[in-house]
């Protein structure tokens, strides 16, 4: 499966076009990160606890929405884009969209 940001792919050709898929996961930060994020904001520096629950976020999000491109029988997602938002206090939601293409 490509998955790419740009809207069409060097040296492909796309030959069908299935829309719109998407995939998206709401996480919910947990005491331990939440404690070592206010340490950090006392000293500086990388929040690395909320980086690594982002960077999964992400990757569950992209993995939801390719496998919804694979089952209407693309082999591509392009034009692909995230987007993040604070559903409930504590809790953000990454969710992931593009379009489903078969590229030869």
């Amino acid at each position: 499966m490509i998955v790419t940001n740009i809207e069409s792919i060097p040296g492909k050709t796309v030959v069908e076009h299935f829309g719109l898929v998407s995939g998206n996961t709401i996480r919910a930060k947990h005491f331990g990160r939440d404690f070592m994020a206010s340490l950090k904001n006392i000293v500086g520096g990388e929040l690395k606890g909320y980086t690594e629950l982002l960077q999964e976020s992400r990757e569950e999000a992209t993995r939801r929405m390719t496998e919804e491109a694979r089952e209407l029988g693309a082999n591509a997602v392009i034009n692909v884009r995230f987007s993040t938002s604070s559903v409930a206090a504590g809790a953000a939601e990454i969710y992931a969209y593009g379009t489903a293409v078969l590229v030869e």
